[in-house]
């Protein structure tokens, strides 16, 4: 039991320190405009070409984690990332800044899905979305400390070498993650379930599907399309709510980290909190998928009415109280669309369908910041982005609560029928 907590501590911190690394770039934005001469479409692309490199990363992470394990590929993972992150503190050019941000991407790519695969190796079903909620809560964490700690960096000693001190942080986590996480097998299918999995993959075609048409289902399509919209809304906040707190209530780099600070706060607590009410809202019900689609679904709908709120009041006290509330919703999702995945596909495939619903998903942090990069260039105000955010936030609740309807296992995909977990 300790050696669980152990992992998921690890990837808490690891998570943490992931967003930290990411928001950073975001904190330090005015401040690396001036010094690149980069205007808001510029900034945009350098924001969205972190997922070129990260979405398929997501799902070759998840897919090599089912092969090589999560362990060693979470520690060549974190390696590369923090190097990345330490060498954005040389960029002297945009497009030396654009290849650094891709491989920085590239690096930060498999850790969702690893994490994932590594919980599902760790903990029994009922309480998956619990250490999944737990271990992802540090991701919020982290981007509301980059705040303040890249804002006072920056602001004393610029904004480089506050990159080369959070790439420190990346570091240290892959020495204790080398010495401290154990790699487990989950325990042996039972024999009954082993006999039905045989006979099925020694059964007539319609009933032996491969990976694509596992990919293909209507329940993870679904999944997919309510995890890029909560996506878009988390890198459109992610990418452009500091510059939009700079931007439209003049505030200094240092009152902007602090102010945004409060948000992801509360995302951390949703977070933690989503895998636990999940989990607990499961055994009252007596249905862990409806549990699980309909806190998606209803918390969709909350941020998305949030958010468009957001674009709309003309206060900065009004602004944050709604994101606050926008992102506890959020966040509050965050370990569900993982949670899901576990319950309807078999583990064999487990780290390549959480790599795959990662992809889409991220897909969604190459347009969000790039569009409202293109969308502030055009129009000089954020209104239409944040109208935007919440429109996709809508479709991806309805899509969750009208696609994800009966609760059916995902078969195993032919090839790894006769295989055991």
């Amino acid at each position: 039991m300790r050696a669980r907590w152990l992992i998921v501590s690890l990837l808490f911190t690891g998570g943490a320190i992931s967003y930290l690394d990411r928001a950073a770039l975001s904190v330090a934005a005015p401040l690396i405009a001036k010094a690149l001469d980069l205007d808001a479409a510029h900034l945009g692309i350098v924001f969205s070409v972190f997922f070129l490199g990260y979405a398929p990363m997501s799902f070759i992470g998840g897919a090599a984690a089912d092969r090589f394990g999560p362990r060693r590929v979470l520690l060549v993972a974190m390696t590369i990332w923090s190097i990345a992150c330490g060498a954005t503190a040389a960029a002297t050019t945009l497009a030396f800044l654009i290849v650094i941000r891709l491989i920085f991407g590239m690096g930060e790519g498999p850790f969702c899905a690893t994490a994932v695969k590594m919980v599902s190796h760790h903990f029994e079903p009922e309480r998956q979305a619990s250490a999944i909620g737990l271990a992802y809560a540090g991701q919020p964490l982290g981007a509301a400390l980059a705040g303040p700690i890249v804002g006072l960096v920056a602001t004393l000693y610029g904004w480089r070498t506050s990159f080369l001190v959070i790439a420190c942080f990346g570091l240290a986590w892959v020495l204790l993650w080398y010495l401290f996480a154990a790699e487990r097998r989950p325990a042996a299918v039972p024999v009954v379930e082993q006999s039905a999995s045989v006979e099925q993959a020694a059964g007539s075609a319609p009933d032996r599907p491969g990976l694509l048409k596992t990919l293909r289902h209507r329940s993870i399509i679904a999944t997919c399309i309510a995890f890029f919209s909560y996506a878009y809304v988390l890198y459109f906040f992610l990418s452009w709510f500091p510059t939009y707190l700079v931007r439209s209530y003049h505030l200094s780099l240092s009152e902007m980290g602090f102010i945004s600070m409060i948000p992801w706060l509360a995302g951390t607590v949703g977070l933690a909190a989503g895998g636990v009410l999940c989990d607990a809202f499961s055994r009252f019900i007596g249905n862990p998928l409806l549990a699980r689609k309909l806190l998606i679904g209803v918390c969709l709908f909350v941020t998305a009415i949030c958010v468009g709120f957001a674009g709309r009041v003309t206060s900065v006290v009004g602004v944050m109280v709604l994101m606050t509330i926008g992102v506890f919703a959020l966040y509050v999702t965050s370990s569900l669309y993982y949670a899901l995945v576990l319950k309807i596909v078999p583990d064999q495939v487990s780290g390549g369908v959480s790599g795959f619903i990662n992809l889409t998903a991220n897909l969604a942090g190459v347009v969000a910041p790039m569009a409202t990069g293109y969308m502030l260039t055009w129009s000089g105000s954020f209104s239409g982005a944040f109208a935007l955010a919440a429109g996709v936030a809508v479709v991806g609740a309805s899509a969750i609560l009208l696609f994800v309807r009966a609760e059916e296992k995902v078969p195993v995909p032919a090839h790894l029928g006769m295989q055991k977990g």
